[in-house]
């Protein structure tokens, strides 16, 4: 998510029916925070009335990724610049449509709808009409992203916001379809880390047998393991102990390394055509770079240091390093994905949690996600007028102060890349 914004710097009635024109926005219910505390609190704000080709949602869940926590906090700031407050993540967006412009032809009134990490883009140059959208300089976040076109706008604000909402308006072109026999509390998860995974997996043809290496086994992990194994590749998790071993073979693993265990690590070098790495933190990225084959590949999806110097590697060497980077994908993938998420039964590992839970799941998000779970926050059932005076709703969350990612860092890594020629590049 992080990464794909790099490249940019930037009342209707609820009924089944198709929109008319109507005199003023919609109110829509929201959990926000009003500063970086990410002291989440309901919110009255407002979304646009329907245009011509815009989906009304009626939200049902939303999941919680650990890239809110980072942006509700303002740990991006460097990159992708202030953030406006009041702030409402989410952007693995699960609903229902309750209404559709008068040129939609992607959807009807009563079909499932998933909206990923992006709402807009310029629809008109080579990546969005190849289906990369997320690639395109005018990209906009489905949360603190900046509308340019209206298509995203929302009324009052700068920015848009996302989807710990009671509803969501969103171009169709944006909108993901969600098959009905795929449990819609398991989809918004799919629309951050399902794609995070499944388009470097795309991206460098991963097919029946190659070996394929999931770097840690957080949620990203998990998804990257299924769906690795979905595609007939021979699936090794690697975590830093053996402690989740039984838990990666669960999950479909067909191997495990430890990568503590020297010997392991060295029996393995040279033998992987494909690594996903989800570390989130600063790490000594070439321990794995080493397991790779010479035509291998060692994708960075974690926010650290190594990923942001491994994007500008890959810019500067016009995409020949060996080590590189992945954000989210394109509109394309997404529905890619959840169809293959569908016809498989592949499911994320989920925690279901009332709104009022929200302040406490960002505190587990700031210490740590080893369970491998993703968190879902239960719309439509706990966000509602009750919630302005449901117990805890609102109360302060304790998360531990985080120093942006220095620019130093970044270009002691880029130099580091670019110091081993035999591992970074192909």
């Amino acid at each position: 998510f992080f990464l794909s914004c790099l490249v940019h710097n930037s009342h209707s009635s609820i009924s089944g029916s198709v929109a008319t024109s109507s005199p003023c926005a919609m109110e829509t219910i929201c959990m926000g925070c009003k500063d970086s505390s990410c002291s989440f609190e309901p919110l009255r704000l407002k979304r646009r009335e329907l245009n011509d080709l815009d989906v009304l949602i009626e939200m049902k869940y939303c999941g919680v990724c650990h890239s809110d926590l980072h942006i509700a906090a303002g740990h991006m700031e460097n990159v992708l610049g202030k953030v406006e407050y009041p702030c409402v993540p989410g952007h693995e967006l699960a609903g229902v449509v309750k209404q559709i412009g008068s040129k939609v032809t992607k959807f009807s009134v009563g079909d499932h709808i998933g909206v990923g990490c992006m709402v807009d883009s310029c629809l008109e140059c080579s990546k969005c009409k190849e289906g990369q959208e997320q690639k395109c300089s005018k990209q906009v976040g489905t949360y603190a992203g900046k509308d340019w076109s209206g298509r995203a706008q929302v009324p009052g604000r700068e920015q848009t916001i996302g989807g710990y909402t009671s509803v969501m308006v969103v171009q169709e072109r944006f909108g993901i379809k969600i098959p009905k026999s795929y449990p819609l509390e398991m989809a918004g998860p799919v629309m951050c880390a399902g794609i995070t995974m499944y388009d470097p997996l795309k991206a460098f043809k991963a097919k029946p047998g190659d070996k394929v290496g999931i770097v840690g086994l957080g949620g990203l992990g998990v998804m990257g393991v299924k769906l690795a194994k979905a595609l007939g590749c021979h699936v090794v998790a690697i975590s830093r102990t053996d402690s989740k071993k039984a838990f990666a073979e669960k999950c479909g693993a067909m191997g495990f390394l430890a990568s503590s265990n020297a010997a392991q690590m060295e029996e393995n070098s040279r033998s992987f055509d494909l690594i996903l790495n989800t570390i989130p933190s600063d790490h000594d990225e070439s321990i794995y770079t080493a397991l790779l084959k010479k035509s291998g590949h060692h994708v960075l999806l974690g926010l650290n240091s190594s990923t942001f110097g491994a994007f500008a590697v890959n810019a500067m060497t016009f995409g020949a390093a060996k080590v590189t980077f992945s954000g989210i994908g394109g509109i394309p993938n997404t529905q890619e994905v959840i169809d293959l998420c569908d016809a498989n039964k592949i499911y994320p590992e989920i925690e279901i949690h009332g709104v009022s839970e929200l302040n406490r799941i960002y505190e587990k998000l700031d210490s740590s996600n080893d369970a491998g779970k993703r968190y879902v926050l239960d719309i439509a059932n706990t966000l509602n007028e009750a919630s302005f005076q449901s117990p805890g709703t609102g109360d302060k969350t304790q998360i531990s102060a985080m120093e942006a990612i220095p620019t130093s860092a970044v270009l002691k890594k880029v130099a580091s890349l670019l110091a081993k020629p035999i591992t970074t590049f192909c």
